[in-house]
């Protein structure tokens, strides 16, 4: 195989060529990615023995072209992704604790800032793409709150759960990682474009593919891994209770990281699964706080000031279901100045109307 001697940019020449294995593997590794675990055990494997296990009758045929790659091409810079390996220093070194951590990365944003900032703590928030206005605005709110703590917050790229993470950190100015399921100039799902470039201008984007990739069905399994892996802690905020539903807090359980979970509807399926953890021992995380504390102890670290006392009874009585004017006024209190309160509340982002009127709190 050609390429370049170790140098301080790029992979290593023998892990450059992963990203290209992982592309001409994608359809095999597929089928295997209805099992989290099989998946992640294929993954941890060397180039050649994945080729083995993988390849059929088409193994010789692969090997060759392997053998045949140019590593100075394959670590080529794209705009402003770079590529490194678990060979090289700027590798986040809270990754590399995971043996089934990804053996390249491609990182737009710097990879040398990427190590510096996750150097301090991060806390993955994560659940399900159908997520409900209850599981959305609390995980904006959580990830608006930890950010101006100034904790990093990680997700994938996705609908539900991850975006509203993303699009919380943001309107906090803090700083959020996302990890896509494809090459980092290919943005999926296509309607989160904007999203992505704003994640991309304020933070950080890593991939295990490289540039041009689609996303596979067995790397949006396998990105979670490095979601995880990067955080030291993970928020389950709403998902089911299958074992694909709690990929991610199983895999910070192997690595002995703490598992948050946060308690929702009991009507709801998507509650199924934070109530799971929670009844397993997870910590419980009803607000920004609790996630403080779980992270650097209790009362370490304080989470931004809640709303002034008045707006906070309002707030208060919404979370209790309350969650009219007409149920907030049926007590007598002032239509006006109710109204002016939960407008307020809207302009701070403590509250967002929901569908039928209805008001929803955002955590904080």
């Amino acid at each position: 195989m050609s390429g370049d001697a170790h140098g301080p940019a790029g992979a290593c020449p023998h892990c450059a060529p992963r990203g290209w294995l992982l592309e001409q593997l994608g359809g095999r590794l597929d089928y295997r990615a209805r099992d989290p675990e099989r998946l992640s055990r294929l993954l941890a494997l060397d180039d050649r023995d994945l080729i083995e296990a993988l390849a059929g009758r088409h193994r010789q045929e692969l090997l060759a072209r392997y053998a045949a790659l140019d590593t100075r091409e394959l670590n080529r810079k794209r705009a402003d992704v770079e590529v490194l390996c678990r060979h090289r220093p700027r590798y986040p070194d809270i990754l590399g604790e995971a043996s089934e951590a990804p053996r390249t990365l491609h990182v737009a944003g710097g990879a040398d800032r990427l190590h510096t900032l996750l150097g301090n703590p991060a806390v993955a928030i994560v659940g399900t793409s159908r997520a409900t206005d209850y599981g959305m605005e609390t995980a904006r709110g959580l990830a608006r709150e930890l950010a101006a703590s100034g904790v990093i917050v990680v997700s994938g790229l996705a609908e539900g759960i991850a975006a509203a993470a993303h699009m919380g950190a943001l309107e906090a100015g803090g700083r959020t990682v996302t990890v896509t399921a494809g090459g980092l100039d290919v943005c999926h799902p296509a309607a989160r474009r904007a999203l992505y470039e704003r994640v991309r201008a304020a933070g950080f984007a890593i991939s295990e593919l490289p540039c041009g990739s689609p996303p596979r069905r067995w790397s949006r399994t396998a990105r979670t891994r490095i979601v995880v892996g990067v955080a030291r802690m993970v928020i389950v905020v709403e998902a089911g209770s299958q074992p694909e539903d709690l990929h991610a807090a199983r895999l910070a359980q192997a690595l002995g990281r703490p598992v948050a979970a946060v308690p929702g509807r009991v009507s709801s399926p998507y509650s199924r699964g934070p109530h799971a953890l929670l009844a397993e021992g997870a910590h419980l995380v009803r607000d920004a706080q609790d996630a403080l504390d779980g992270l650097y102890g209790l009362g370490v670290r304080r989470a931004p000031a809640r709303p002034a006392p008045p707006l906070q009874r309002v707030l208060e009585q919404v979370g209790a279901g309350r969650d009219t004017l007409g149920k907030l006024t049926a007590g007598g209190a002032s239509t006006q100045a109710t109204v002016v309160a939960l407008a307020e509340l809207e302009l701070t982002g403590a509250l967002v109307r929901g569908d039928g009127g209805r008001y929803l709190p955002r955590a904080s």
